[in-house]
Formats: C-alpha cells, structure tokens, sequence
C-alpha cells in the first residue's frame, strides 16, 4: 500500500514562554536535514548581535511591517513587549506546497490565533526544568532590562497554565538541550506516521 502520509505534510507549531530556549532548538532541529521547511518570522524589533536577517528574523520597519498587516499578508501577528511580530501567509503556504512539514516557532498568544485558523496543526510546547532556569536563561541574554525581564518572567508564569492546551509538552533541562530536541524529533515523526491526517489548511 502507498504511504499516503507522505502526501499531507505537517503543520508543527512549537511554542512556550520567552527565553525556554525555542530558538536553540530550533537551530539544533535544523541540523538534523529533515524534509522540513521553518517558518521565518517577521519582526520590527532591532536586530541583536550575530543574527542574520532572512534566517534568524525578517526584520522591517514600522511602516512596512503595518502596510503588511493591512494587506493581511499574515497568519497572525501581533505587538509583544513594544515591537511587532508576524508569521507571513507566504512562509506558511509556501511550505506546506511543497511537500515539506512546516516548522513554526511562535509566542504563546499567537499559538492561539493559529490554532483558530489550523485547527489540525500539531502544537508543541517547550517547558523549562525549573522556574529559576527560566530567570536564569534570560539573565544570561542580557538584552532586557530589569523591568522588561521581569514582565517576561511575570507573562512566562501566565503563560505556563496554558500548556496543556497544546498537544504535546517538551522540557528543556539546562545543559540538555539535546533531548529536547530528540524529543521533538521523535513527535513529529510519530505523528507523520499517523494514517488518516487531514491536510492542514489555513481558515
């Protein structure tokens, strides 16, 4: 019998409170060369210090970033801690025509929004070991002030009683990102193998 799973790509949403390490997984997911396409993000926050633009963020201006948001060029998008972040219709789409299982990283509230819109999309997500790996992971980035870090340790809390709205949960042990990352891994490829999932299209 033909492997009809081969033919209904994923849509894997993988999310959790700031500074879980989402973007480390991700680059690590990245080297594993899996049929997959990841989702870039577009933001109008500055660039931080050895990210590239394209790859890590797609950065825009204000005026650009709204003049998108006008034009409904995205899944969802919305105003975190004073900047603009959105996911392009186009990442989404793209990704999903061509074969590949779609990898989007995206902030708590906008998981909703897309699970609104991709009801049969596979959400995942990351949990830290601890409440005080948490804190210490975003002391040791160093871009937010005390104030700011503070509100992110405040919302992480808030947004860790939603974790069970996701259908998987993922801990990010310190100094053990790897499994993490085999955990992921390993969930997405058992869902692929799942018979009978249903296309995934955008409402």
């Amino acid at each position: 019998m033909a492997d009809t799973t081969a033919e209904t790509p994923l849509l894997v949403v993988l999310s959790g409170p700031s500074g879980v390490g989402k973007d480390a997984a991700l680059n690590e997911l990245r080297k594993l060369e899996r049929p997959w396409h990841f989702v870039v993000t577009a933001t109008t926050r500055p660039i931080r210090p050895g990210e590239q633009d394209g790859k890590d963020y797609i950065f825009l201006d204000q005026p650009t970033f709204l003049d998108m948001k006008d034009r409904s060029e995205f899944v969802e998008c919305a105003q975190v801690y004073g900047n603009w972040y959105g996911v392009p219709k186009s990442q989404v789409t793209s990704g999903l025509a061509s074969g590949k299982d779609v990898i989007l990283k995206i902030d708590v509230q906008g998981a909703a929004t897309v699970r609104a819109m991709a009801p049969d999309a596979l959400f995942i997500f990351m949990v830290p070991y601890s409440f005080s790996e948490l804190h210490e992971r975003l002391s040791q980035r160093m871009t937010e002030s005390t104030p700011e870090m503070e509100l992110r340790l405040n919302t992480a809390s808030e947004e860790m009683k939603l974790a069970s709205q996701f259908n998987y949960q993922v801990v990010n042990r310190k100094d053990n990102l790897d499994q993490a990352v085999a955990d992921i891994d390993s969930i997405i490829a058992a869902e692929r193998r799942r018979p009978e999932r249903p296309p995934i299209t955008l409402l």
